[in-house]
């Protein structure tokens, strides 16, 4: 038995939680029940208890959702594309991109539950939609993208799932739960070729899938007439920015991951370089959309554009405006030209910087549109013209963040972070797809 082959194994095997993991699970689990708490208030009173009104019928809700739908094109990012292109330094980051991408979809769906003061009705979306509303198109390709996601993650973890049942030969729980999901996967040619194939289709597929899905959620907000929506560059404008979101995303994760687990001999510096050169790159490429959406509406000069980028640029939201492009898109690009700001802990701060500043970008992007209706409702309270969230839709979206990072832990607890097949092919252990563990 290889000795090298077995370290490797070893050391990308799934852990036990040590004492900090069980505190931060312990964490997120207070968090969602909090949040839990308050949506039985949601369900018992109704939308009411946000800060949603006539004006603001979204808020952060929304905002969370397309958040969500931001980090989750992450999966086709990393592993479809860059698996097609065949660039191989991107193996020990492919698994870690893929759970956060099905964590994302799935809160994805959920957060638009919540936003829904009749819960009870989602399933008439499924029953009686019309393939002429935009919100149809929405729920088919989230529908679709989360199938497509979890099966990029599943699919790859055939031989991993083999060696694991193998290496956890002691634990009869863990070994017949891996060899279950292994699908007597023995790594014979038939089976290889079939998997290669497989891999190969679902990364074409998911890469449209996930830029439809983008491009579907902008078309909910451009078919409105309504100023800061009106706008044909909205889909490019959000698939740009999801990938600034996600590729942070990872980042972060990863080095949490590296850090927690010893694996930086798997993920090393020069992963986190190249990491930071393709966020450099998607962060110029957001911030030209950026440009393009500003700058067209200034030029035109409509009295409801004007109304709303004055509150963008001068007024209620200003302070957040400007902190979001300058804090979370320009000092970024700037720090990371430069190759110390690359390094593993410098990139943390500043992808979890732009990463907080992708979340309230989508705030910006729901909420001040909603301020400024073309038709101003008459005799209204003056505190329906301005948006605050109230604790408990604060609760409930802390919640869905939580959630989230709840299903991303798990899934590291019972799945290899880093390919383990995969990192021994490439170094050269074992050839093809052989699995062996003695």
């Amino acid at each position: 038995m290889n000795t090298a082959y077995e370290k490797i194994i070893n050391d990308l095997a799934p852990k036990k939680f040590s004492w900090r993991g069980k505190i931060w699970v312990a964490f997120l689990v207070a968090v969602v029940l909090v949040g839990l708490y308050s949506y039985v208030q949601q369900i018992r009173y109704g939308l009411v208890i946000t800060g949603m009104r006539d004006y603001a019928l979204w808020g952060i809700y929304i905002s969370n959702f397309v958040f969500f739908v931001a980090v989750s094109l992450v999966g086709s990012l990393i592993t479809a594309i860059l698996r097609l292109s065949d660039v191989h330094w991107s193996t020990p980051l492919t698994r870690i991109a893929e759970i956060i991408a099905v964590a994302a979809i799935i809160m994805a769906g959920i957060a638009i539950i919540l936003d829904m003061g009749r819960p009870d009705r989602v399933i008439n979306l499924f029953l009686h939609g019309r393939l002429q509303s935009p919100i149809i198109w929405d729920v088919v390709v989230i529908s679709t993208y989360l199938v497509l996601s979890v099966l990029f993650l599943y699919y790859p973890l055939l031989p991993d799932f083999t060696i694991l049942s193998k290496y956890f030969d002691n634990n009869t729980r863990l070994n017949k739960w891996y060899r279950v999901l292994s699908l007597n996967w023995t790594g014979n040619e038939k089976q290889t070729k079939i998997y290669s194939r497989s891999i190969k289709v679902l990364s074409v597929l998911i890469i449209p899938v996930a830029f439809a899905i983008h491009t579907v959620t902008a078309w909910l907000f451009e078919t409105t007439y309504r100023p800061g929506w009106d706008s044909t560059n909205f889909g490019p404008y959000f698939v740009a920015g999801a990938f600034v979101a996600g590729s942070s995303a990872v980042i972060v994760v990863m080095y949490i991951l590296r850090k927690m687990y010893k694996l930086e001999n798997y993920i090393t510096d020069h992963h986190f370089d190249l990491m930071g050169k393709i966020l450099v790159m998607l962060s110029l490429l957001y911030l030209y959309f950026n440009i393009n959406e500003y700058l067209m509406p200034i030029y035109k000069s409509t009295e409801e554009e004007a109304t709303h980028l004055r509150s963008l640029f001068t007024g209620e939201y200003a302070w957040l405006f400007w902190v979001v492009i300058i804090g979370g898109l320009v000092i970024p690009v700037i720090i990371m030209v430069f190759r110390g700001g690359r390094k593993p802990f410098p990139l943390f701060i500043v992808s979890l910087t732009v990463m907080v500043c992708a979340w309230w970008k989508r705030y910006l992007i729901v909420i001040p549109t909603l301020s400024h209706p073309f038709l101003p409702i008459q005799g209204v309270p003056e505190s329906w013209h301005h948006y605050k969230p109230t604790w408990m839709e604060w609760s409930i979206t802390f919640a869905t963040l939580a959630m989230a990072m709840l299903i991303i832990t798990f899934l590291v607890r019972f799945l290899p972070i880093v390919p383990i097949q995969e990192t021994a092919e490439e170094r050269g252990l074992i050839e093809g797809h052989q699995t062996q563990h003695s």
